[in-house]
């Protein structure tokens, strides 16, 4: 006996859907469909994450997971395929296309590029998977980018930074992975708030969206830079900044934009006895969440509404920022919470339905 190979989803969910346009017809339907009919729930979800060397990525995929137990529950979804390792553009190249392989509805996408995966993601919608990307857009016409604005994130803390130093005020910078999008997004919104006013950046450096490395580089950077008057920081390194800064005995001099993260707030709180103020803009892990809802309203068949998708990118609010003024307010939710802990907020369901027609 010969054994056929087993038709894909998407092969078996286009005869369902067909032989029920046939069956409406026949009955005198309008062959209008949602839901269920639209996509072929239930519907197996992979994710691709090709940077795990920091604590807000396991937090994204946790998140992610928690959610998609509850889509399973109800019967939504099925499966949900997580590649997930570090690795270059050719390893998540290759996550992508396991992910093909293992025949998923959609991709949920953090990527380590902003253009070097455009063929692999043709390939991917070429199977009729939909792709969605997170925490940084990419520009390949064919995902669509469910993403805070980086840049907007960026020109919170950055303005913040500016009004604290003055014109004139110097500062160093400690950013994430020099040519990573979200880093250059990032970077590119803050140096223009710095020119515009007047601030003079000293350096720039890279501390890889990680503490130790971040307090490393801090610490060389004040040995050759003594007389400076800011720092400004991505998340993931704003609390090695900190112990950096501390060590030197320049806590009181110093102005440090700082990270909506337990770890740093712990030390911010510590450190308001004396005087020490920050700013910690959020950046949600559960952009994935997010993402996941968005997912399955466009495997149901729903198009965006008019004015919610720009090209091919769908903005969702910053949740909060973390100042002098909502401290004592953010504080009492997580102080309970691991350092590691990142703040977070995501689209509810309905949130995310709002989005579309």
């Amino acid at each position: 006996m010969v054994l056929m190979p087993r038709p894909s989803r998407r092969w078996r969910a286009g005869i369902a859907v067909g032989a029920l346009a046939v069956l409406l017809a026949a009955c005198g339907a309008d062959g209008g469909g949602s839901g269920d009919e639209a996509g072929g729930r239930p519907y197996t979800i992979g994710l691709s994450n090709g940077f795990v060397g920091s604590e807000w990525r396991t937090q994204m995929v946790e998140g992610l997971q928690a959610a998609f137990a509850e889509y399973q529950k109800e019967g939504v979804v099925d499966e949900l395929v997580v590649e997930s390792a570090d690795t270059d553009v050719n390893g998540q190249i290759q996550q992508i296309r396991n992910l093909i392989n293992r025949d998923v509805d959609a991709i949920i996408v953090n990527p380590n590029s902003e253009t070097a995966l455009d063929a692999v993601f043709r390939e991917a919608i070429q199977q009729g998977i939909k792709v969605l990307a997170i925490d940084q857009a990419v520009t390949s016409k064919d995902v669509t980018n469910v993403v805070i604005d980086q840049a907007e994130w960026a020109r919170i803390s950055a303005e913040w930074l500016a009004k604290q130093v003055g014109q004139g005020g110097s500062i160093l910078v400690v950013n994430g992975i020099a040519g990573h999008p979200a880093n250059e997004m990032r970077w590119g919104a803050a140096k223009a708030v710095f020119d515009k006013a007047g601030v003079k950046v000293l350096t720039v450096a890279d501390g890889n969206w990680d503490q130790a490395t971040g307090q490393q580089v801090m610490t060389n950077l004040l040995a050759t830079y003594p007389d400076v008057d800011g720092v400004w920081t991505q998340d993931g390194m704003a609390e090695g900044v900190f112990r950096a800064v501390q060590a030197a005995g320049r806590l009181d001099k110093i102005k440090i934009s700082g990270e909506a993260r337990v770890g740093f707030m712990r030390l911010w709180n510590a450190g308001r006895a004396d005087g020490f103020e920050s700013i910690g803009v959020v950046n949600p892990p559960g952009g994935a969440v997010s993402a996941l809802h968005m997912a399955v309203n466009v495997l149901d068949g729903r198009k965006f509404a008019a004015g919610s998708i720009s090209g091919n990118t769908v903005h969702v609010p910053i949740p909060y920022t973390v100042d002098q003024a909502t401290f004592d307010q953010q504080w009492g939710k997580v102080s309970g919470e691991s350092d590691a802990y990142s703040l977070d907020g995501s689209l509810t369901r309905e949130q995310a339905a709002e989005f579309f027609q």
